[in-house]
């Protein structure tokens, strides 16, 4: 693994380079400005200030934008919760978590309470105080981020900081969601989205896990990357006849063990009831705005269990880059710019990136 540069100039510029919305609406909102860079005395008591180099994009920060979830978001905001760089200064109390120089991470969860029964079982979304990156507090499309030094999750050598930044939310989040489903080796797991960011990365966590994958998305190139990547069967939702009667047939005739869907549609999520097995588990990632119909009587008699996912806890992200480490993850990712948030964007509401976009900070 090559290191950039980068990494090693702990130097703090005066300029914080940063895509800033004060409003909600589309990528027209979106603003590239100077801003001031927090100074190390301005620093809370366990706070770290991050050269943020790098910064995946998630369809999170799309509703963020929008403000199309039912829970309010900080503005103007500072969006973004996939950031990979550097520590650069440190407040009062937080060496006792990361030093200067320390490759890290900054994931959507950006702090809790820390000490209530959901955070010390690791289910640390649910904590009443918790509060999300690039949406309750600025995130990572920005050079230079404040973020509680007990948050931050160091990046193991192996991985470079680009790829890392993706398995920081899409990563973690999909392999929590795939051990949500609580299958033995062999069984059968579909994954609806399997081209895109969460999807192929949770292609490659079920193989790793032993697990038998089916894709399911559109587009020759996303039906390639997903058979590339490990699924065993693809279906494509837009030409096929009957989604769930592919899935039997490839399963003996059952349907799949469970499936985790990470496309953000809510049509994925009434399809999925179709074709999950008798006892088989239904996984909710993505988050569409939307409400899933349920036929109470079919499941009871068929006995499906419904499992809601929030990205990971902090012993989910270290397993989770870990695993990447070793290779036995590859991120698939376009290399951008931040000047080329709002086009990304656009790309992302019209379903047109496969795999998932990283943005260099300092272009």
């Amino acid at each position: 693994m090559t290191r950039d540069p980068r990494e090693t100039n702990l130097a703090v510029s005066a300029t914080n380079r940063a895509a800033i919305y004060e409003e909600h609406g589309g990528p027209e909102v979106i603003q590239i400005k100077d801003l001031a860079t927090p100074k190390k005395e301005d620093l809370q008591p366990g706070e770290a200030l991050v050269r943020t180099l790098f910064t995946g994009v998630c369809h999170s920060d799309l509703h963020a934008l929008n403000g199309d979830w039912p829970f309010p978001t900080k503005l103007p905001l500072v969006g973004g919760h996939e950031g990979a760089g550097v520590v650069v200064a440190l407040g009062p109390g937080a060496d006792e978590w990361v030093k200067i120089g320390d490759r890290v991470g900054i994931k959507w969860v950006a702090n809790t309470c820390f000490k209530c029964d959901y955070c010390l079982d690791g289910h640390d979304a649910s904590c009443a105080e918790y509060k999300p990156s690039g949406y309750a507090v600025d995130g990572t499309f920005q050079q230079y981020t404040r973020h509680a030094a007990r948050y931050l999750t160091r990046i193991p050598d192996g991985i470079s900081l680009e790829a890392s930044s993706s398995i920081l939310c899409a990563g973690v989040t999909i392999y929590r969601a795939i051990k949500e489903a609580n299958l033995r080796a062999g069984q059968w797991i579909v994954i609806p989205g399997s081209g895109g960011g969460l999807g192929h990365l949770g292609v490659q966590y079920a193989r790793y896990a032993g697990y038998r994958v089916i894709g399911i998305d559109t587009g020759e190139e996303k039906r390639k990357l997903s058979l590339d990547l490990g699924c065993e069967a693809f279906v494509d939702f837009k030409t096929s006849s009957n989604v769930a009667e592919e899935i039997k047939a490839v399963t003996g005739g059952l349907g799949a063990h469970a499936a985790a869907v990470a496309a953000a549609s809510a049509k994925a999520y009434e399809l999925a009831l179709t074709y999950i097995r008798p006892r088989g588990t239904l996984v909710i990632v993505g988050m569409p705005v939307a409400t899933l119909p349920l036929d109470i009587f079919m499941t009871v008699a068929l006995a499906h269990r419904i499992v809601g996912s929030a990205v990971g806890s902090r012993r989910d992200a270290n397993e989770a880059l870990d695993i990447a480490a070793q290779g036995k993850v590859r991120v698939v990712y376009q290399l951008k710019g931040l000047s080329d948030l709002p086009d990304v964007f656009r790309d992302m509401s019209e379903g047109k990136i496969t795999g998932r976009v990283v943005l260099d900070l300092d272009k």
